[in-house]
């Protein structure tokens, strides 16, 4: 295989970086960290979760950060260098819809906190999953008048072709059947992508990005070389250039060596 001139990698983080299993990175995933560190390579994360909500890296560093999906995004002294909130029309007809027409638990994502509109088994299953506790309940009225960057919307597919008719200027992305992250349109971590590669003089072609989940999607296409996860679903999959061995399979370690990159 020949050697990629790889100046960037970007990691989702969840199902990628760091196993649903353990909560934790597999030791061939530091490895691959250290080395890519050594040979001078930008790392960055790229994650639909909260900057203060990052609680599973395990102390590895990184060159900047995507979160909220592409909406906030960081340098490496945490500085923000971009961000995108929701539309608070947007918001407002949110509100209306759960007073007027049906409730459904939705976590509002804000530049600090993140609070919960209500609480379900759902809500446990899924902050669960990411080994992160439950936010604290707030009703939704109360968002009224805050910037808010991303909603974490329990709802099903179905639920969610009628209320995404309601939220004009947004657009969601599904990694799990229960709920969906919501976000402004024209936010993906694509975008964010940019706005790294941007800020450090990094061009696109050479970037090479990993993912598992629908969140994913833009990401995988955009960069140089698109990576999923063998563990991941099958739209970051399709949408990939390459398709790597699962998380829990050392999967990202035995790509980057598949393409000469360590």
């Amino acid at each position: 295989m020949k050697k990629r001139e790889i100046q960037a990698l970007f990691f989702d983080i969840d199902g990628t970086l760091v196993s649903f299993n353990t909560h934790r990175m597999p030791a061939s995933t530091k490895e691959a960290l250290r080395q890519l560190r050594a040979k001078g390579v930008k790392l960055f994360i790229a994650t639909g979760r909260q900057y203060q909500c990052i609680n599973n890296l395990e102390g590895e560093a990184f060159d900047g950060f995507i979160t909220l999906n592409g909406g906030y995004c960081l340098n490496r002294a945490e500085k923000p260098i971009f961000k995108q909130a929701i539309a608070s029309q947007d918001i407002e007809a949110l509100i209306r819809y759960q007073q007027e027409v049906e409730h459904f638990p939705c976590a509002l994502v804000e530049e600090q906190i993140i609070t919960l509109s209500e609480w379900q088994p759902t809500t446990d299953e899924i902050f669960g999953l990411v080994n992160f506790p439950v936010p604290p309940l707030r009703p939704i009225a109360e968002s009224l008048g805050k910037e808010i960057f991303q909603l974490i919307a329990f709802f099903s597919p179905e639920q969610e072709k009628r209320i995404m008719s309601i939220l004009p200027h947004c657009t969601s992305t599904r990694w799990h059947p229960l709920f969906a992250d919501v976000i402004p349109v024209g936010v993906s971590k694509a975008t964010g992508m940019d706005q790294l590669l941007h800020y450090y003089n990094i061009p696109l072609e050479a970037t090479m990005a990993f993912g598992d989940g629908g969140n994913d999607v833009e990401m995988i296409q955009h960069a140089g070389i698109g990576v999923a996860m063998g563990n991941g679903g099958d739209d970051a999959k399709e949408a990939a250039d390459f398709v790597a061995p699962a998380v829990d399979e050392d999967g990202i370690y035995n790509t980057l060596k598949h393409f000469g990159i360590l």
